[in-house]
């Protein structure tokens, strides 16, 4: 415990002083840890082939998203100069008023104090989550999972080189640089220097640090994110925006895993969504009306023979592949896969839609394809979640994409923010409340 609460002192004092910091002093700190980042490249990248190369097991999206390249350390660098770049929002007036006995009332934005971020394997998050913190003037405790230990190290190192290379202290930045489960809980009980933590990884994270923590918790969970298919919408346009959601990168949190299909539509969607989704090699977890509609239909006997002949004919691909598609579990409705695997069923409509996602989303991500007004309405309105797509893939639910620059996490609660947590949601506010000699009456 006196380690850890010896980071989380340093961190109190050092946000006084960051929330008062210059935004141009904020930005020269973010440019410099990017210009250090890329010239100690090598040197992270050699940190992060230490982490895969410890991996047990061949879980291929767990190592992908454990992984660095030049082009991620690229946009690590991309982020932290766009952050700069963005607005300051510490000091930002929203609002402003004078009562009845003359006191002028301003509600201005300010920084939240130290935020503790604990995050898996994602090594990332390391200058995504920093980087925010700062320019929102708020000081930061990181805490990394084991897996990326190496890589956050050397990260972390090159961010305290560039801080204090530009003249500030490397204490407003603090790593936890100890992988045992019990300097987290320790560090949960700390509501006296941590302002909030904000946990970043899946449901038994989010549930740790939610039942274990004394002070305000931001929870930023998994996604298991629901497309519904109603009885307008353009198919060709269906398959566009599944593809995309599902295929483009299948590891993340804003990927698509749950497929819903208005039944009135199943004879011409079914194949085609499902023949789609087979050619870009997603694996497909079906219930049981929509399997027999593919396995019926003439496109699923066409797929299969020409997917068979040549060198695949008689192979196990050619098995696997003519198949069809597999039975569903319950178990997969509620499942986000983080892989090439997709979960579908047939509902009523609109309603039957709504109500199977309440029931098994996690309050992300959920997006509608449809052309009729009234059910779009009733979708965006009834869903609950923290992002609602219509005609659109559900991948846009980023930081970047929302035009924050780098986020800190996608929030699946309410209180007291929602959606991608950019500079803005890493505020609080404030009163100042300004007199002359005004008293009360």
């Amino acid at each position: 415990m006196k380690n850890i609460q010896k980071l989380a002192m340093l961190a109190k004092a050092s946000s006084y002083k960051l929330s008062a910091m210059s935004d141009s002093d904020k930005n020269k700190i973010l440019i410099a840890i990017a210009n250090e980042i890329t010239a100690s490249s090598d040197e992270i990248l050699k940190a992060n082939i230490i982490d895969i190369n410890a991996l047990s097991g061949n879980n291929a999206s767990f190592r992908d998203r454990l992984l660095l390249n030049p082009a991620r350390i690229n946009a690590m660098c991309e982020g932290l100069r766009q952050i700069a770049k963005l607005p300051n929002p510490i000091g930002e007036v929203v609002d402003v008023w004078t009562n009845k006995d003359g006191l002028e009332i301003s509600k201005v934005r300010a920084a939240l104090g130290v935020v503790g971020v604990i995050y898996e394997a994602r090594p990332n998050v390391t200058i995504d989550v920093a980087a925010l913190c700062i320019k929102a003037g708020n000081a930061v405790i990181l805490r990394g999972g084991s897996d990326a230990i190496n890589s956050n190290r050397a990260l972390y190192m090159a961010m305290t080189r560039a801080i204090e290379s530009v003249g500030f202290s490397g204490d407003i930045v603090m790593f936890v640089d100890d992988t045992d489960r019990s300097v987290t809980l320790d560090m949960l009980k700390l509501g006296k220097y941590i302002d909030v933590v904000i946990p970043r990884g899946g449901n038994e994270l989010k549930n740790l640090v939610m039942e274990n923590a004394n002070m305000p918790v931001i929870a930023s969970a998994g996604g298991n994110c629901h497309l519904y298919v109603d009885s307008s919408a353009d198919i060709d346009m269906a398959i566009k925006v599944i593809l995309n959601a599902k295929t483009q990168r299948p590891t993340v949190c804003n990927a698509l895993e749950q497929l819903l299909i208005s039944r009135d539509i199943i004879d011409s969607a079914v194949p085609n969504i499902f023949a789609a989704l087979k050619n870009a090699g997603v694996i497909i977890k079906a219930c049981a009306e929509s399997i027999s509609v593919y396995n019926s239909s003439d496109m699923s006997s066409e797929e299969c023979r020409m997917f068979c002949s040549g060198s695949n004919s008689g192979s196990e691909e050619c098995e696997i592949y003519c198949a069809g598609v597999e039975q569903a579990t319950d178990k997969d409705y509620y499942t986000e896969h983080l892989g090439m695997e997709i979960s579908v069923k047939i509902v009523s409509g609109v309603e039957e839609a709504i109500e199977r996602i309440n029931e098994h989303n996690t309050s992300h991500s959920d997006g509608i394809i449809s052309s009729d007004k009234k059910n779009i309405d009733l979708f965006t309105s009834c869903v609950d979640s923290g992002c609602i797509y219509v005609n659109a893939s559900t991948r846009f639910t980023d930081g970047f994409e929302f035009g924050f620059g780098a986020e800190i996490g996608i929030s699946t609660q309410k209180l007291h923010a929602r959606g991608p947590l950019g500079l803005r949601q890493l505020t609080s506010e404030k009163y100042i409340c300004v007199g002359n000699g005004t008293i009360r009456k």
